[in-house]
C-alpha cells in the first residue's frame, strides 16, 4: 500500500530496488523510471522524456482461463485463487513445501484456510507490502504485514490497536483480497490492483488496472513471486 517512492529511500537503494524489479518480472505492460539529478524518483507509463529507463513490464500470462480447463488443475489457485466451484482449497496447496520455513507460516495457511485462498499468494503480498515485517508503516498509515488501513481492517472487525498483530492482521488482508477476487471474478490481475489502490479506483476504470505507475508496477511484482512460491 506503500508508495514506490516511499518504500524506497535512497538513490542507492531505489537503482538497487529497480535492477531487482528489472530482473524478476516477466515480460510485458511498461512502467519507465526516471531519477532526476536532486535524487527525486518519477514513475510513469508514458515515457514522454528520453531520460526514462524501462522498469518492468507487466506479464500476460495470468490471464484467466476457461473455468472447465480450470477444473482439471492439480492447483486451481494458478487461475482462480478464490475457486467459486468448491469450498476448500486442495490440502496440497496448503502443504506446499516452499512455504514450509516461511515466517508467519501456520498464520498464513489458517487464513487460506478460512478465505480459499492459496497460500502463496498470501506470502506473495506479505512480501510487496512489507517483506515480513509486523511493524511496517506506510506515510498513508497503512499497517502490519499486509499493510492494513485502519478503515480496511475495522471492515474485518480488526481495530486500530490490533493491526499489527500478525494473526489478525493476515486474517483480515487476506478476507479482504478474497473478496476482491469475488468481486472481480475471479481476476488475480484485478484483484491485486485494488489491493493496492482500492477496489473503487479499479471499477472507475472500467473494471481495468488503475494508469498508477505503482499499482502497474505492484501487481507483476506480486504475480512474479506467486510464481516463485506455488505448487508446481
Amino acid at each position: 500500500m506503500t508508495s514506490i517512492r516511499q518504500r524506497f529511500g535512497s538513490i542507492g537503494t531505489v537503482i538497487a530496488a529497480l535492477a531487482l524489479g528489472v530482473a524478476s518480472a516477466a515480460a510485458r505492460a511498461d512502467i519507465y523510471v526516471l531519477v532526476e539529478k536532486n535524487g527525486s524518483v518519477r514513475f510513469s507509463n508514458v515515457p514522454n522524456d528520453p531520460r526514462f529507463r524501462l522498469y518492468h513490464r507487466e506479464p500476460t500470462e495470468h490471464k484467466l482461463k476457461d473455468v472447465a480447463e480450470a477444473r482439471n488443475l492439480r492447483n486451481p489457485g494458478d487461475y482462480r485463487l478464490r475457486a467459486p466451484w468448491g469450498r476448500k482449497i486442495e490440502p496440497e496447496v496448503l502443504a506446499n513445501p516452499r512455504l514450509a520455513r516461511k515466517p508467519f507460516q501456520e498464520q498464513v495457511v489458517e487464513a487460506a484456510k478460512q478465505t480459499n485462498l492459496d497460500p502463496a499468494l498470501i506470502h506473495a503480498v506479505i512480501v510487496a507490502e512489507s517483506n515480513y515485517n509486523p511493524n511496517a508503516v506506510s506515510p498513508k498509515g497503512a499497517e502490519g504485514l499486509m499493510q492494513l488501513l485502519p478503515d480496511t481492517a475495522r471492515r474485518y472487525g480488526v481495530m486500530k490497536k490490533e493491526i499489527r498483530q500478525p494473526e489478525k492482521n493476515i486474517k483480515a488482508g487476506a478476507q479482504y483480497l478474497a473478496d476482491l477476487l469475488q468481486m472481480f471474478d475471479g481476476d488475480v490481475r484485478l484483484a491485486l490492483a485494488g489491493y493496492n489502490a482500492g477496489e473503487n479506483s479499479v471499477v472507475r476504470h472500467g473494471n481495468r488496472i488503475p494508469p498508477y505507475a505503482e499499482t502497474r508496477a505492484y501487481v507483476p511484482r506480486v504475480l512474479n513471486t506467486y510464481d516463485q512460491l506455488r505448487l508446481r
